[in-house]
């Protein structure tokens, strides 16, 4: 697929679940089977999880939310391997997990804004510290920002907290105190180099992502992709110079959110001539799948510390083979010369396209397979909270 034809079959928007208010709305559970993935977590006895996601976007994300998508494959995972799973998130969220949400509506433009997340959290600890006898859960997995690890112990239940964030220097300062409160896990260890000391060990568990929805693609169009959040560190500007230097056509993807938009003008904007170098805007569904898996590699020019970087998993899955600077958790996910090419500028970027062709598809698919594939971190994550459940001397049930 060419770079024009690739661009025809973009269609925008996602999909919108409707308001649920605090009715518990539930999705069939797919029956489709993969390799592993029924004995992955099926070697004791189910959990009661509840699974805390964000107060600000619905999951999984209309569109651009990737907390949100994380927590959408994570749960539907979690409940065809047959755990009690209940979901406290934003209005307008579907799963097959039991789906409660907490606030009269989604915050998408207030993200970060303590009242919410706060508010959010505290209903949800209400509810949780509150079930009795059958109804107690063996665990809470908290996606939610600093509220829940801040509280974690005052509560019972025992809190699993996944680090979505890089540590900064506010955030470290935070962990140092407050981690101690709950079980933690990274998503790299990149992200982890800048931990707190006092933290200890902190074992990572990749991304997910669901391999039967991310078909292989060996057919490569003649167009390398760039695609995310329209900001200088995630470099579209050096993206463009990349390609251009080896004139090769480059489509770019992504989000102008707030604040994005006079860069976009200044750094992109000249450049988009509807032809070497084109703009489609966000993608999701089919349309991103198709955008990733006809592409003839990815291109991710950051300069910053990146803590995962779930493109590069989203683009491996198709076969796509990423060229990426040695930044954040980078070099976590590309093995040079097998699943893509780590550079250190525009120059390098432009050289390694000239070898994409060298890259097998099927290595990068192979990659993610065994280390993100949603049944091999749904397997990492029980066993994260049936230690945390034997820790915690909470559970009966959890089987441990």
């Amino acid at each position: 697929m060419d770079a024009a034809r690739a661009v025809r079959a973009v269609r925008p928007g996602g999909r919108s679940a409707g308001h649920t208010g605090s009715v518990h709305m539930r999705k069939p559970s797919p029956t489709r089977t993969r390799p592993d993935a029924s004995r992955a977590h099926a070697s004791a006895a189910p959990l009661r999880i509840a699974m805390l996601a964000p107060p600000w976007i619905s999951v999984p994300a209309p569109g651009y939310g990737g907390v949100e998508s994380v927590v959408s494959t994570l749960t539907e995972e979690l409940v065809r391997g047959g755990h009690d799973v209940t979901l406290f998130c934003a209005p307008g969220s579907v799963s097959s997990a039991h789906v409660v949400t907490l606030l009269k509506r989604s915050h998408p433009d207030e993200i970060e804004r303590s009242l919410y997340e706060v508010d959010h959290v505290a209903q949800a600890f209400d509810r949780i510290g509150s079930a009795s006898g059958a109804e107690r859960f063996d665990v809470i997995h908290d996606h939610c920002g600093f509220t829940g690890l801040a509280m974690a112990n005052r509560i019972a239940t025992p809190l699993v907290h996944t680090l979505h964030g890089p540590f900064t220097a506010d955030t470290a300062a935070f962990y140092a105190r407050h981690g101690h409160k709950a079980g933690l896990v990274g998503i790299s260890r990149a992200q982890l180099v800048s931990a707190p000391a006092t933290l200890g060990t902190i074992e990572p568990i990749p991304n997910p992502i669901d391999l039967s929805i991310w078909p292989l693609e060996e057919r490569k169009g003649d167009y390398v992709l760039w695609i995310g959040r329209m900001t200088p560190e995630k470099g579209p500007q050096r993206a463009i110079a990349a390609a251009r230097a080896v004139d090769v056509p480059l489509i770019l993807a992504g989000v102008i959110q707030p604040g994005q938009q006079a860069f976009f003008e200044r750094e992109v904007a000249p450049h988009i001539d509807g032809k070497r170098v084109r703009f489609v805007g966000e993608v999701t569904g089919a349309a991103k799948r198709s955008l990733f898996g006809h592409a003839r590699g990815l291109l991710m020019p950051i300069r910053w510390d990146e803590p995962f970087g779930m493109v590069m998993i989203e683009a491996l899955a198709c076969g796509t083979p990423v060229i990426a600077f040695r930044e954040g958790a980078a070099p976590d996910v590309i093995v040079d010369g097998l699943t893509g090419y780590l550079v250190d500028d525009e120059r390098g970027m432009a050289e390694a396209i000239g070898k994409l062709e060298r890259i097998a598809g099927r290595d990068c698919r192979a990659w993610v397979s065994r280390n993100c594939d949603v049944a091999v971190v749904a397997a990492a994550y029980e066993r994260t909270y049936r230690t945390a459940a034997l820790r915690s001397g909470s559970s009966g049930a959890a089987g441990v």
